[in-house]
């Protein structure tokens, strides 16, 4: 299964030169929480979101920094945040840094990527166009229509080896044991999750190495920052 087969089309975007009023409009119109931004040529540039402006009304209500805290911190992040504050242009508060999949790419690898991005879904594209959106609720979908007889039940040595798995992750110095996930088929390890650094991650991956049974290893890990613990 490709996602192809279970993207939402046809997809509603806004342009690169709208207005925040049109994204806002549309996304009540169409009871969607997110849209592509294309360019005139319908190529994606960026990503808007409930987020994005959620963030706006929120930061409208925070106190503005002390001058000293904005002089050491540079004036470069107070002037962008005033824009996206300000802003009443789509291309100023949208997200370019957009995480995107070919039409013909595997759900299983949708999955991955939206456990490791931490985001909530992806644009589809075809010849850099977009042409479809596949969210959370879409691979849900996939994995209902599933046949129940397609899933394996373990073995029991796949259920000993993941209560192993379970006991070393725990030994890893730091790591946040509730955002880490992991399958065990045949011996055949995949780890997701996310990860405060690249030495965790290889922590993680050396804890797993060391048990006894496991035969190959694959590891998926992101990144949260510091705000995405609350502190």
């Amino acid at each position: 299964m490709k996602a192809k087969d279970i993207m939402t089309t046809p997809v509603i975007s806004i342009p690169l030169d709208g207005q925040i009023e049109d994204a806002v409009r549309l996304m009540l119109d169409h009871h969607i929480s997110a849209l592509p931004v294309v360019g005139a040529e319908g190529g994606l540039k960026g990503l808007v979101s409930e987020g994005d402006l959620m963030r706006r009304v929120r930061d409208s209500e925070s106190p503005r920094r002390s001058w000293w805290l904005e002089v050491l911190g540079g004036s470069g992040d107070s002037a962008k945040d005033f824009i996206k504050l300000k802003s009443h242009r789509i291309e100023d508060v949208m997200t370019r840094d957009i995480v995107s999949v070919e039409e013909d790419t595997p759900v299983a690898e949708i999955a991955r990527l939206l456990e490791e991005h931490r985001i909530k879904r992806v644009p589809v594209l075809r010849a850099g166009r977009v042409v479809g959106i596949v969210s959370r609720a879409n691979l849900l979908h996939a994995l209902s229509a599933i046949p129940s007889e397609a899933l394996r039940e373990p073995s029991e040595d796949d259920r000993v080896l993941r209560e192993r798995i379970d006991e070393a992750l725990k030994e890893v110095p730091g790591a946040a044991v509730n955002l880490i996930n992991y399958t065990v088929d045949s011996g055949h390890v995949a780890v997701w999750g996310v990860a405060d650094s690249d030495f965790e991650e290889n922590a993680v991956r050396v804890a797993v190495e060391n048990v006894p049974g496991v035969r190959t290893l694959e590891v998926h890990m992101g990144r949260l920052p510091a705000w995405g613990y609350g502190i």
